[in-house]
């Protein structure tokens, strides 16, 4: 709806520090999105494309899965990798806990994620304002991270690289993974 798509350089960036790593990656639009099929949901249906996607990717790879998800795709996808065994760890990128339209997102379900979760936003992110995001992450269980780019807005224009560091520089310690071990 908002020009959302798997095109965007936030996922580009974050899908490169995720394959550094040795992740197999996917990017998908939601449902109605790019050329994707189907009609938007408000974030309904698009709780079952992050499940579908997680079920996909557990057949096709079978190995331990970290969650990355930029703005509706952190607010919507949270919500099913939390709840899935399969997710080690969690990103949330440009979480919009004040979206710009009537839309609202529910974050409860986080106060019982206990798995690792990274949040990086930009301090001129004008979808999540510093203190309404802080206020958030500090109520959430360990192990918890937030990392706050200077200057940079929902977008991370100009600061890209900053976001994919935060990303990279939290992925070793945040997960138990063989590769991290050696």
């Amino acid at each position: 709806m908002y020009g959302g798509t798997l095109h965007n350089k936030v996922v580009f960036h974050t899908m490169k520090a995720l394959n550094s790593f040795g992740f197999s990656v996917l990017r998908f639009n939601f449902r109605g999105a790019g050329l994707s099929h189907g009609e938007h949901d408000n974030g309904y249906g698009e709780i079952e494309d992050v499940r579908a996607a997680l079920d996909w990717l557990d057949r096709e790879f079978h190995l331990p899965m970290v969650f990355a998800g930029f703005s509706f795709g952190a607010a919507v996808g949270l919500r099913p990798a939390c709840g899935d065994d399969r997710v080690k760890a969690t990103i949330g990128l440009g979480i919009p806990v004040l979206p710009a339209d009537e839309r609202t997102y529910d974050f409860e379900f986080l106060h019982t994620c206990a798995k690792p979760k990274l949040f990086v936003s930009g301090t001129r992110d004008e979808f999540a304002p510093r203190a309404k995001l802080e206020a958030l992450v500090s109520s959430l269980p360990e192990p918890k991270k937030l990392v706050l780019i200077e200057a940079a807005d929902h977008f991370f224009e100009g600061r890209l690289r900053e976001m994919r560091e935060a990303i990279e520089a939290w992925l070793p310690p945040a997960l138990a993974l063989p590769r991290a071990s050696q």
